[in-house]
């Protein structure tokens, strides 16, 4: 085999074993990224089968920092000014209290823990101030935290990565400038480079996302070149500011995706159709990259210090700087705990140590090692226990009786409206703008996302939902939302309307072929048919049964024509469907479309 077939199967090798690790992470339901090290691992340190330095060259690294680049936008596309507002201040402080109390308490572990000198401690310290976006989604996806935490911790997983690795850079730079030109000389330096970074950063990233979002609003560029303009623009900005600054375009490529994000009415459908895929496929190649550069004696080199070091990351530095960090905030004590047990890294930490790792010569010998053994044991330990952590806490359940319904049309926001009143979490999803405009005006809680969309679920806040119902006006859309939610709520509470009769040709055998759920309520509950009903004055009302007015009485009072949504009984909700037909006692109660008698009669309804 000659060299150029040799790097070709490499290069071939490195996708297929990221994607084999995806897909099997996926089947086990385990996070992705202890596949992805053990893939990369096997590969290289262990088997020497994967060599990426011999395939990629000098052009490893900036592949690398470039795929990063991408990651972080595709990341900061989840975040909107709206969760901002409730999550700000705690934010803030996590982000400057919590980031600076784990930098310290972090150096001072590297120091007595692993014995490495100041300058690489101090180093170390600012890098593993990062957690990693790409792992506390999924967990958070698992968890379904309730209150606030969910999306605080989502925000400061994506913020605090180019915090950590600006901050390493200047580190690392200020370390080189203190033995050639002096401490106070340095210290100015440092503050400069980090004026610099945040200004080129916050300024060509909000150029960039700017200009794409205006591109985008007045449709200026074909649809299949959106995609392919937004990756370009990205990488743009990135290098553009990194050579104003150095490693300033992880600012710029986190601002980009907040701006665009936040432009009102940008349409951003296909740019993240597009970058859910990539990000799967940079996140798989990159762990199998950078875990296959490593050798067996550099983890030799670092021993139980590294597991002992990893460890007091997880014991003590993250709740110590979670605490310190909301002390005085609207956080409960249970959601400041849940936060202290929420940190574990990922990505950015894996390839920026690579990157320093390769300028740091022999002093580096035991960094990148350390950084990959935090990695693994964060990820292992907050994966297998945040869930229970919740649990206890009461912040999880593992039955949730929440809803997510797709669609705010006047049926599901007459839904909500009575469900929430019961006390029951009800969260709207729709593309219309206007109905959900509508809902909020109503104080229901709906955003502006696309059931369909990976990116955009990503931004559901799950937190005490257990069902999804499938509302919407296209039988279709509510098939393919069914199938992509059975993943997250299980087949058995995942729901969707009865199709439209006239909608195909083929009749109910066309419309079972298009149904991927249980059927709502009943057969005869198409969208069409509860829309025709809510428009003759039909509401929805919720009705305690008692011993004199049990369900047959109910039944009598309203006449056949009334549908039974749901059925409460305290804190427990559950949904009518076709294959689980109403069973109503005293004392629980009972949610229906019902025609509204004349007054004066039946009174005992209530």
């Amino acid at each position: 085999m000659d060299e150029s077939e040799r790097i070709l199967v490499g290069l071939c090798g490195v996708f297929v074993l990221g994607t084999a690790a995806q897909w099997m992470a996926w089947r086990l339901r385990l996070p992705s990224i202890l596949l992805l090290l053990v893939c990369g691992f096997v590969a290289g340190p262990v088997t020497d089968l994967l060599r990426p330095q011999e395939i990629f060259g000098d052009l490893l690294f900036p592949a690398v920092s470039a795929a990063v680049a991408v990651i972080l936008f595709e990341g900061s596309l989840s975040l909107r000014l709206r969760e901002f507002r409730e999550v700000g201040r705690p934010l803030l402080m996590l982000l400057t209290v919590g980031a600076g109390v784990t930098w310290l308490l972090t150096t001072l572990l590297a120091r007595g823990v692993l014995g490495m000198d100041w300058s690489v401690s101090l180093l170390l310290g600012a890098l593993l101030v990062v957690t990693g976006p790409t792992v506390v989604g999924p967990l958070l996806h698992q968890i379904r935290p309730v209150g606030t935490v969910g999306p605080l911790a989502r925000w400061e997983g994506i913020i605090i990565d180019p915090i950590g690795a600006v901050l390493a850079v200047l580190v690392f730079e200020a370390s080189f400038d203190v033995s050639a030109q002096g401490v106070e000389l340095a210290a100015w330096i440092a503050g400069m480079n980090l004026l610099k970074t945040v200004i080129g950063g916050v300024l060509i990233g909000t150029a960039a996302g700017g200009a794409l979002a205006w591109l985008l609003k007045r449709h200026l560029l074909a649809d299949h070149l959106e995609a392919p303009v937004a990756f370009t623009l990205v990488l743009a900005a990135f290098a553009a500011s990194n050579h104003f600054q150095q490693e300033s375009g992880l600012v710029a490529v986190t601002v980009m995706g907040f701006v665009l994000a936040n432009f009102p009415n940008a349409p951003l459908r296909g740019i993240l159709e597009f970058k859910e895929n990539l990000r799967v496929l940079l996140i798989s190649t990159l762990f199998i990259l950078l875990t296959a550069r490593l050798r067996l004696s550099q983890f030799s080199d670092v021993g139980w210090a590294g597991g002992v070091f990893a460890g007091l990351l997880i014991v003590v530095v993250r709740p110590v700087s979670v605490m310190l960090a909301t002390i005085g905030s609207e956080l409960s004590l249970k959601e400041r705990v849940f936060l202290s047990w929420l940190a574990p890294r990922g990505i950015v930490a894996a390839a920026v140590a690579s990157v320093f790792a390769l300028r740091m010569g022999s002093e580096g010998t035991r960094f990148v090692p350390a950084v990959f053994i935090v990695i693994a044991a964060t990820v292992v330990v907050y994966g297998l226990t945040s869930f229970p952590l919740a649990k206890w806490l009461g912040l999880a359940t593992s039955d949730p009786q929440g809803l997510l319904i797709a669609g705010t049309n006047p049926f599901a926001r007459a839904v909500a409206a009575v469900l929430q009143e019961k006390g029951f979490r009800v969260a709207l999803l729709d593309t219309n703008r206007g109905n959900v405009m509508t809902a909020r005006l109503n104080g229901l809680d709906a955003e502006i996302v696309d059931v369909l969309s990976e990116s955009d679920r990503r931004r559901i806040d799950f937190g005490g939902l257990g069902r999804f119902l499938a509302m919407t006006p296209n039988d279709e859309v509510n098939s393919l939302a069914a199938l992509h939610f059975q993943s997250v709520f299980g087949r058995a509470h995942v729901y969707q309307l009865s199709p439209s009769a006239g909608r195909s040709t083929g009749g109910e055998e066309a419309g079972e072929g298009r149904r991927q759920a249980r059927r709502l309520f009943n057969a005869d509950a198409t969208y069409g048919s509860l829309q025709s009903r809510m428009a003759r004055g039909e509401t929805v009302k919720a009705t305690r049964l008692t011993e004199e007015f049990d369900y047959d009485a109910f039944q009598d009072y309203y006449g056949e024509e009334m549908t039974p949504l749901f059925v409460c009984e305290g804190k427990r909700l559950s949904v009518v469907s076709d294959d689980a037909p109403v069973s109503a006692k005293p004392g629980q109660t009972v949610v229906a479309l019902v025609r509204e008698v004349k007054e004066g009669e039946g009174e005992s309804a209530s």
